[in-house]
């Protein structure tokens, strides 16, 4: 089997020239099209990476001051209320209990807008100006023990009444 001669034809010939100088110029269009979108989108990547940069250095100090601004709040936080709950075991009017309330309040009013760390640091001073007082009630003597003190904005205070041994 022998292959016909059509490379000899000029048509052909013409064929094939046209061919190859179409993919050469094909190519190079391809190339040209290709190379602008790639510079195109290259800058658009390029600005959108500076764009990230600047808004994250942007976060990072909005952080940053948010941070400290917090930092600055926490310790100007103050004491604004006392709350005091008392448990009893014993049968005693609710009145006598609030008596018993807003003496130990008085007491420790100094604690109000004192901020939070100064008043946790006088908190064995706390303990002792409750527990050291006798409450009389009914002419029975009763004193308050300390179960629990929270500090916050709210001075919230839990305590038990128990006879006086004296």
């Amino acid at each position: 089997m022998r292959i016909p001669p059509f490379y000899r034809l000029r048509a052909v010939q013409q064929f094939i020239a046209g061919m190859a100088l179409g993919g050469v110029i094909s190519w190079c269009v391809f190339l040209y099209i290709y190379g602008d979108w790639q510079e195109r989108y290259s800058k658009e990547l390029k600005l959108q990476e500076e764009t990230i940069k600047d808004l994250k250095n942007e976060k990072n100090i909005w952080q940053n001051d948010y941070r400290e601004l917090n930092k600055k709040n926490e310790e100007l936080l103050i004491v604004q209320d006392i709350k005091i709950k008392i448990s009893q075991k014993y049968q005693i009017d609710s009145f006598s209990i609030y008596e018993v309330e807003e003496a130990i309040k008085e007491d420790i009013n100094p604690l109000l807008k004192m901020d939070i760390d100064t008043a946790y640091k006088s908190s064995d001073w706390v303990k002792k100006v409750i527990e050291n007082r006798t409450h009389r009630i009914n002419d029975k003597r009763y004193q308050v023990k300390v179960k629990e003190i929270v500090f916050y904005t709210t001075l919230s205070i839990q305590l038990e009444m128990q006879l006086a041994n004296n």
